[in-house]
């Protein structure tokens, strides 16, 4: 039994190699493309694990995620003044035919990039070429951003690529350029900026001139509704005192005296001249005997 057992551990291993070798793991982030004998014999675009005839078959695998294309230097590209402007750029990239871009570019990503890299240089020419310093710079920016990410899709999927999006990072201009291009801009935010401030002042005017006359009609409706209120009030008080006279003049006499008492007595400072004998004085003098 014991000359046995390293026998039937030699071929536990070698099963256990030969197993582990039938298989091969796709990841999610790659795609796979088996080979036998060097013809491609199927492709894995799924993850999973999968089987190969071993020694026979042998796996190549490649990057399903976005890559990226980032220019090195600016370009240096003419516009239609025939002035020059430099150019960076990054390109957004991923496999979607691993197949075709084995085939293509033989799974080269430096080859696919150097592809890529020429499209989009030949479309900017293309673009820049018809347009002006100030479009590049600013105005037809995100239009020339978007032909050149069709353009550059329509010839990356001939070697199975798709390119998800072209982005300018910067436009440089040359001294000379930058200068002549800033006054302009210069001035024509200058005249936007005085037109602005031109309308927001009319407009101020015409705000203020209809909030005025808001306050105006808002005083002239609260003044008429006080003097109906006062009238009504000083309309009132008249009838309570002609009711009150009527029912008792001597009371009312009393009561209007005590008054104008306290008015004119209000300041010690107050200094009034009258007789004794005065009519104003008629409750006072007679305070003892109940104003007879």
């Amino acid at each position: 039994m014991k000359n046995y057992t390293p026998m039937l551990l030699t071929v536990l291993i070698i099963l256990f190699l030969v197993a582990s070798s039938s298989l091969y793991i796709v990841d999610q982030r790659q795609q796979a493309i088996l080979f036998q004998l060097g013809e491609v014999v199927d492709v894995k675009t799924s993850p999973g694990l999968y089987f190969k005839i071993p020694l026979a078959q042998n796996v190549r695998y490649f990057d399903s995620r976005i890559l990226t294309l980032d220019t090195a230097e600016p370009e240096r590209f003419i516009t239609s003044e025939k002035k020059n402007v430099l150019v960076d750029l990054f390109v957004k990239w991923r496999i979607v035919d691993v197949k075709q871009y084995y085939v293509s570019v033989r799974g080269d990503e430096m080859l696919a990039q150097t592809r890529l890299s020429q499209t989009v240089n030949s479309s900017l020419r293309d673009e820049f070429g018809n347009r002006t310093v100030h479009d590049v710079v600013s105005g037809e920016r995100d239009k020339i951003m978007e032909i050149m990410r069709q353009k550059a899709d329509a010839d990356a999927r001939k070697i199975g690529v798709e390119v998800v999006d072209v982005r300018l990072k910067r436009v440089d201009l040359p001294q000379e350029v930058s200068e002549s291009v800033y006054r302009r801009m210069e001035a024509e935010r200058k005249r936007v900026a005085n037109e602005l401030r031109s309308t927001g002042a009319a407009e101020s005017e015409k705000i203020r001139a209809d909030a005025d006359r808001q306050r105006e009609v808002v005083l002239a409706e609260a003044y008429r509704k006080a003097q109906e209120i006062k009238g009504e009030g000083d309309a009132k008080a008249a009838s309570i005192y002609a009711s009150a006279y009527e029912s008792n003049p001597e009371f009312y006499s009393f009561y209007r005296s005590l008054d104008a008492y306290t008015e004119i007595f209000k300041n010690k400072n107050d200094i009034m001249v009258l007789e004794p004998t005065s009519e104003f004085f008629k409750y006072m003098r007679n305070s003892g005997r109940g104003g007879k």
